[in-house]
């Protein structure tokens, strides 16, 4: 049984007075059925891990370097990381791969190091709007997967979080059937390539303008565990109305 999660994308926003909405949010959520994740900016990283500690929650990075350590300044490993709290890392991210030049094989070495020391990575795809107009989505996802996900994944330390570009902080939702689609799809790559048993085991996002009253019917569709929330998970209120949406699901 795949455990539901709702993880939350801060992206560049927060400074410490928003780790008010995470102590709001730990003090509702104490347990939970469902894994509750929220990735604030890197400075905020360890005090949010001990904000949220004894909660139902845990802390995640947005990014991490491919090395282990170096001459890189600004970047951040993924044993720093795991040092300041975190248990999981978002990979390859549309901002991360439009404002960064990232590409797939960036990602899958990344994966690969946040994966070895001990992270789950949670590794983003989506098309843009012309793509998806094109009839081109299936085609592009399963490049980004197959360029993407690491050899060693299991349902352990992968996540597939589905986000088309085209309703990242939009406003515009896909229709139903097609999120079901891509996560059909999705679901289906992943069992031809690492069997049955991983390919079924590993959880799979939607994410791209969920919202308190959407996220019931999203979370509905096949093949749809959870939800990677970027706008909605800023403040506690609108975060715990999709947490109950997908305790509920």
């Amino acid at each position: 049984m795949r455990r539901k999660l709702a993880a939350g994308n801060w992206k560049m926003n927060g400074t410490g007075a928003a780790l008010s909405e995470l102590e709001a949010l730990s003090a509702s959520y104490p347990t939970s059925p469902v894994e509750i994740l929220i990735c604030p900016p890197a400075t905020l990283l360890h005090r949010a891990s001990a904000t949220v500690k004894d909660s139902g929650l845990t802390v995640g990075g947005q990014d991490c370097h491919a090395a282990v350590s170096g001459a890189h300044t600004g970047d951040l490993s993924a044993q720093m990381l795991l040092d300041a709290g975190a248990n999981a890392v978002i990979l390859g991210h549309s901002e991360r791969r439009e404002d960064h030049g990232e590409q797939n094989d960036d990602i899958r070495a990344k994966a690969r190091t946040a994966m070895d020391a001990g992270l789950k990575a949670i590794i983003c795809v989506g098309e843009s709007l012309e793509q998806r107009e094109a009839a081109n989505t299936l085609d592009i996802i399963g490049g980004q997967m197959s360029g993407s996900i690491p050899d060693q994944a299991t349902g352990e330390n992968l996540i597939v979080a589905y986000e088309p570009i085209w309703a990242i902080g939009t406003g515009k939702v896909p229709t139903l059937e097609e999120i079901g689609e891509v996560h059909d799809f999705i679901r289906a790559r992943l069992e031809r390539r690492f069997g049955e048993g991983v390919g079924r085991s590993v959880r799979l996002l939607y994410g791209g303008s969920v919202k308190p009253g959407n996220a019931a019917e999203i979370f509905a569709v096949s093949n749809v565990d959870g939800a990677l929330v970027g706008g909605a998970s800023l403040k506690a209120e609108d975060f715990s109305g999709i947490i109950r949406a997908l305790e509920n699901a």
